[in-house]
Formats: structure tokens, C-alpha cells, sequence
């Protein structure tokens, strides 16, 4: 049973519920092949139905963390750190990023942009979703923008997406895991006849790391 004060420390942004952190490989995106250190986060009501991390999604079962645990952890393994989750902004990501920074390391954000931005950050992945749609100020920051695509009509929704960002925002296609034969065909026709996008690739699945 979480108490009060707690509770009261989590909406603070000074404890967060942490499923796992772990060091690896980063497999998708522009970063990818680089070293980084994950913090997961769990809670999310975005609700993606192919959604690999489904044990992330209730917060109530991952132990509210102190921050500064998180943080020294973190410190010890890279110099690139990789929030995600879950969805990441969830909850106030301003002291765990502000603590990050006191430490000069590298602050990258994985999130669906469903909710206010918060923290000091280095990179965001905006990875929108069609359930729960980014909030309008996040796509102007967005470094790169990254659409699964699980069926055709997710090509629309790619296109759709990509006009509300900045023309430096970087743009990816990735399929979704479990349909990856039936979808990287596709993808890989999409992206000669649309230069303008990116195929990612979850690499880190096909090196069987975490």
C-alpha cells in the first residue's frame, strides 16, 4: 500500500514508479548502435493493442523510486540516457531530467506526446499514437518522429502526423513486430516512392538484447 506522502512525492516528479532500468544498445531511431541506459516507467492509458510492454501500463505495480537512486544508477553506466516507458510523461519528468543534467549526461525521451511535455531533454522521439493523439505543442520539438505501422492505413496517419511537425524533424517508419514480414515490404516501397521518410528497425529484437 503506497501512503500518502508517497503518493504526494510521485506527483511531485521526485519518486516514479520505475518497472526497470537497464543497460544496452539502443535499437531504434536515429540513435540506434549507440550505448544507452533505459529508464522505464510505468503507467500509460494510451492502450496500443500491439503494445510490447503491456506490464508497463498500471503504475500501481512498480515501486515508487526515489529519483536520486534513479539518477546515480544512471550515472554509472553512459552518458546517453533513454526515458521511456509506459508513457514517460505520465508523470513530471522536470527533477528526474534536472538531476540528470547535474550530472552532464544526455537526456532522450520516448513518448506518444499524449501528454504536456515536461523535463529538459536532449532528444524527443514522438512516437504519436491514433487512440490518444499528441498534445499541439509537443510536435514542434519533436527531433524525430517515429509511426508504427501495423496496417496500410497507418501510412495516412504517418503522412497526417508528419505535416504537424518541424522540417527538421527527422521521420521514420517501423513496423510493428508481429506483422514485420507482412509490413517491411511495404515500408521499404513507401520510403522509395516517399523519400522524405526513414525505415526503422527494431535491431535490438533481431540482436536478441533488451
Amino acid at each position: 500500500m503506497v501512503t500518502a506522502d508517497v503518493m504526494q512525492l510521485v506527483e511531485q516528479g521526485k519518486m516514479l514508479p520505475l518497472m526497470e532500468e537497464f543497460y544496452t544498445i539502443q535499437g531504434e531511431g536515429y540513435h540506434k548502435g549507440t550505448a544507452a541506459y533505459f529508464i522505464r516507467v510505468g503507467g500509460c492509458d494510451v492502450g496500443c493493442h500491439w503494445c510490447d510492454v503491456k506490464e508497463s501500463w498500471n503504475a500501481e505495480t512498480h515501486p515508487p523510486t526515489a529519483i536520486e537512486n534513479i539518477i546515480e544508477n544512471a550515472n554509472t553506466y553512459s552518458d546517453t540516457i533513454v526515458i521511456t516507458g509506459g508513457e514517460p510523461l505520465t508523470w513530471d519528468m522536470g527533477p528526474l531530467t534536472t538531476g540528470l543534467k547535474d550530472k552532464k549526461l544526455q537526456t532522450h525521451i520516448e513518448t506518444s506526446g499524449a501528454y504536456t511535455l515536461t523535463g529538459i531533454w536532449d532528444w524527443i522521439c514522438l512516437s504519436p499514437k491514433k487512440n490518444k493523439l499528441p498534445v499541439p505543442e509537443i510536435y514542434p520539438l519533436a527531433h524525430e518522429l517515429k509511426v508504427i505501422v501495423y496496417n496500410r492505413h497507418d501510412f495516412v496517419f504517418a503522412e497526417e502526423q508528419a505535416q504537424k511537425v518541424s522540417e527538421d524533424c527527422i521521420l521514420y517508419l517501423q513496423p510493428e513486430w508481429s506483422v514485420r514480414e507482412k509490413m517491411v515490404p511495404l515500408i521499404v516501397d513507401y520510403v522509395m516512392q516517399h523519400p522524405k521518410w526513414k525505415v526503422s528497425l527494431q535491431t535490438h529484437k533481431y540482436l536478441n538484447i533488451p
